[in-house]
């Protein structure tokens, strides 16, 4: 059996005007409550997607502990970050959205409605499941979708990303990318039409197609992470705009998707053979605040930014300075529950 390179979404970067503001509403509506890293630091090696300049930023990256992946919270603190000077449609190229989790889809729409946070309604997608929209005070958009796997059997009724929709310009390119070069290779469905579960959109043609990765007993957090669903989109009537033209890493938006990665070396050859070289390469342990590891980007055929994490250190509870080193480790068997558990310490108290 051939050894996943990856093990699920470790986070998806959202960069915001106001880091503090934006998080309350993702804890608000997402349960992203525990506090991974916090971290004010130079941007150093991205100066090829921050037009060569050396940016600060204050980053934190926010995670619920139900399961899934996190957000990377990200906010320059050098300058204001940009807002996409068009408004961004489905279709147009790049992240349009964040999957996110649920225990119970049509209760967790309710609780949102209760809590004034204005979901789209309910509607069933493409694989015969109940689903919903939601955008957030940024206009980022979100789609909560129903979920399979999940860390602890009771908590909150949503849980963390399991994905993404991708707007993309050639449907084969980029399901080539996603199977071959990150290992995401189960198709659970390949759809042309319109749709009238995409709230606003149902006009529009597209070819939808969600490449799944299962969850797998393997890779220290694989437990917690679950498993990753990419749903690519090409709007068929038209072409999509690259939603971070003239802007930089960073800015207003989803800037990247990030795979909890096992193996760097090997993941490294293999988007070489796909024909996707890594673009910027830690190349050793990298800090991240209290956290560490080595870091990698790559572009999809769009353009759109995948970041790799090969975590090495992750900080449990800073204030007694323990941590995970996962820097010796010699096996990608999960660590044990109540090890990983103990992060929940690291709570963000309104």
């Amino acid at each position: 059996m051939n050894k996943p390179l990856i093990s699920g979404i470790q986070q998806i970067g959202i960069g915001v005007p106001n880091l503090h503001e934006e998080w309350k509403w993702y804890r608000e509506a997402f349960g992203m409550r525990v506090s991974v890293f916090d971290d004010k630091a130079e941007a150093a090696l991205m100066t090829k997607y921050t037009n060569g300049v050396i940016e600060s930023r204050h980053a934190v990256l926010a995670m619920n502990m139900s399961g899934g992946g996190g957000f990377e919270i990200w906010q320059y603190t050098t300058k204001t970050p940009q807002r996409a000077a068009f408004h961004v449609s489905l279709g147009d190229l790049g992240i349009f959205a964040a999957r996110m989790k649920s225990r119970d889809v049509a209760t967790h729409h309710a609780q949102l409605l209760v809590k004034g946070l204005k979901p789209g309604p309910l509607k069933t997608s493409p694989d015969g499941k109940l689903a919903f929209w939601i955008t957030d005070p940024q206009g980022n958009h979100f789609q909560v979708t129903p979920g399979s796997d999940w860390f602890k059997k009771k908590g909150d009724i949503s849980g963390g990303v399991t994905g993404a929709v991708v707007g993309v310009s050639n449907m084969e390119q980029s399901i080539a990318f996603y199977s071959k070069a990150m290992g995401l290779q189960e198709v659970v469905y390949d759809k042309t039409g319109s749709f009238e579960d995409l709230h606003g959109y149902e006009q529009r043609r597209f070819r939808r197609v969600l490449l799944r990765k299962p969850h797998e007993d393997y890779g220290a957090f694989s437990r917690l992470l679950g498993g990753i669903e990419i749903e690519l989109v090409q709007w068929l009537d038209g072409t999509g705009q690259k939603i971070f033209a003239e802007r930089f890493w960073g800015d207003c938006g989803f800037i990247h998707l990030c795979f909890d990665t096992l193996d760097m070396a090997t993941l490294k050859v293999r988007a070489e053979k796909a024909g996707h070289p890594f673009t910027v390469d830690s190349g050793e342990t990298f800090g991240m605040g209290d956290a560490g590891g080595r870091f990698a980007y790559v572009e999809d055929p769009d353009g759109t930014l995948i970041e790799m994490v090969e975590t090495h250190k992750v900080p449990i509870l800073k204030k007694l300075g323990l941590y995970f080193n996962l820097s010796n480790r010699k096996h990608q068997k999960p660590l044990p529950d109540w090890m990983v558990r103990l992060l929940g310490l690291n709570v963000k108290k309104d």
